[in-house]
């Protein structure tokens, strides 16, 4: 299987053989359901959709309750599609964390913390002028000059401005798994990840 659907539990940290302080995420990963499986015959191509997270039946749409009721679950709140499949799955089977190989390296994907508007400090990581002997006044953390004035007389596109901040798609590479524990569909990887305390997260091998 590629991956799996998991939420952000937090962050804490382990010691390692060596004795090393290592700060690392912890992601209850699964258990998830095949909520249908795509073949290149019936679709054009190989996939399974995955259902994680139980969702109540009065939010959930009449089409949204027979697609998951054909896999014989529950409404999910979050559903996400493999295209990677090795493996012979069936619609209605649980993916745990299992799939994940422990000591090997995954691929996280989440929606950044959103932060609102933002000045370019925060959100581009300017300097600002700082030096406040040479006749600076009250522009310590302002963007600076946006272009000439006689020409072109106008900001180019992509100008990086104050703007809103934070909540985008993030992935994060290669990041090692430290511990997997199936009894609780527990994974534990090495650093951050995009996101808040429980967001979903989708974990690609």
């Amino acid at each position: 299987m590629a991956g799996i659907i998991g939420k952000k539990i937090g962050m804490t940290s382990v010691f390692s053989v060596e004795g090393k302080n290592i700060p690392c995420t912890v992601i209850e990963a699964g258990p998830c359901v095949i909520t249908q499986v795509k073949t290149a015959e019936t679709d054009g191509y190989d996939a399974i959709q995955l259902g994680f997270g139980d969702k109540k039946e009065k939010n959930t749409t009449k089409a949204e309750f027979g697609h998951f009721q054909k896999a014989g679950t529950d409404p999910k709140r979050k559903v996400v599609e493999f295209t990677e499949v090795e493996g012979d799955y069936k619609l209605g089977d649980t993916i745990t964390v299992d799939v994940i190989q422990e000591e090997g390296w995954v691929d996280i994907t989440g929606v950044t913390k959103g932060k609102g508007f933002q000045g370019v400090v925060k959100r581009y990581n300017f300097r600002g002028v700082g030096d406040a002997t040479h006749g600076q006044h009250n522009r310590l953390r302002a963007p600076g000059s946006l272009g000439a004035s006689s020409y072109p007389s106008r900001v180019f596109k992509g100008m990086r401005m104050a703007g809103r901040t934070g909540g985008a798609q993030k992935t994060i590479e290669d990041l090692k798994v430290l511990k997997v524990i199936p009894e609780s569909n527990l994974l534990v990887v090495k650093g951050s990840i995009p996101g808040a305390k429980g967001s979903f997260v989708i974990i690609n091998q």
